[in-house]
């Protein structure tokens, strides 16, 4: 196993922790899921070793292949984080322990259908943040309607709060304050979901203090993604 990525992700947990106490929270509450996309299942073999517990994944076909091979991997909880297409529900829900990306019912019906009577299945809204509506997102407007059904019609998904990208060419933490507004929005319907997923290498410092739960951090700790196809 790299030394380098115990000591990245050493160096990151260090700089997560100096940004909670900045903010006045407990580090203790966040949750860091270290996306591996593009790299081999090895990658989550390795991490696991060094205690990381949550993963994600952006990719249908990445998260299905790599839990496949690593079925034998107890303890490490699969996040799904990507834009999914309603006829990859059933899949993406076989593969995934936590979905944050649901932004349209139709969407949150599939993967309800995919196995109503499984496991629950923790969910996010994903919040368009953008004003551009070809963004994965619900527009922040929609977001307790979205809220409003999951909770109703959609029985073995767990709604469990927000989930969004901060837009280029915007400070992090101005859309991040607007995202806080969103998961306002979505405990008023659901009071116990309280994830907010925000917060990539980049900007987790900003998402920390605007209230972030669940930070997806990728490059920070796995280093450069492979060359692919």
């Amino acid at each position: 196993m790299s030394s380098t990525l115990a000591q990245r992700l050493a160096d990151v947990d260090a700089r997560i922790a100096d940004a909670a106490r900045s903010a006045g929270r407990d580090p203790a509450e966040l949750t860091r899921i270290v996306v591996t996309k593009f790299h081999p299942a090895q990658l989550v073999v390795d991490l696991a070793a060094l205690g990381v517990r949550d993963v994600g994944e952006n990719r249908q076909q990445e998260i299905t292949a790599k839990r496949a091979e690593r079925a034998d991997l107890d303890g490490v909880r699969w996040h799904f984080i990507g834009q999914v297409q309603t006829k990859k529900a059933r899949a993406v829900r076989a593969a995934s322990d936590a979905v944050h990306s649901v932004d349209r019912e139709r969407l949150a019906d599939a993967l309800h259908a995919a196995d109503p009577d499984g496991n629950p299945l923790d969910v996010c809204v994903q919040v368009n943040l953008t004003d551009d509506p070809g963004r994965g997102g619900v527009a922040p407007a929609g977001t307790a309607r979205l809220a409003e059904h999951i909770a109703a019609r959609c029985p073995s998904l767990r709604l469990r709060g927000v989930m969004a990208v901060a837009p280029l060419g915007e400070a992090p933490a101005a859309a991040f304050t607007r995202l806080a507004a969103s998961a306002d929005a979505v405990r008023a319907v659901v009071p116990d979901a309280a994830w907010i997923s925000a917060g990539m290498s980049g900007d987790f410092a900003e998402a920390i203090a605007a209230g972030a739960t669940h930070l997806r951090i990728g490059t920070a700790i796995t280093g450069a993604r492979p060359a692919h196809g």
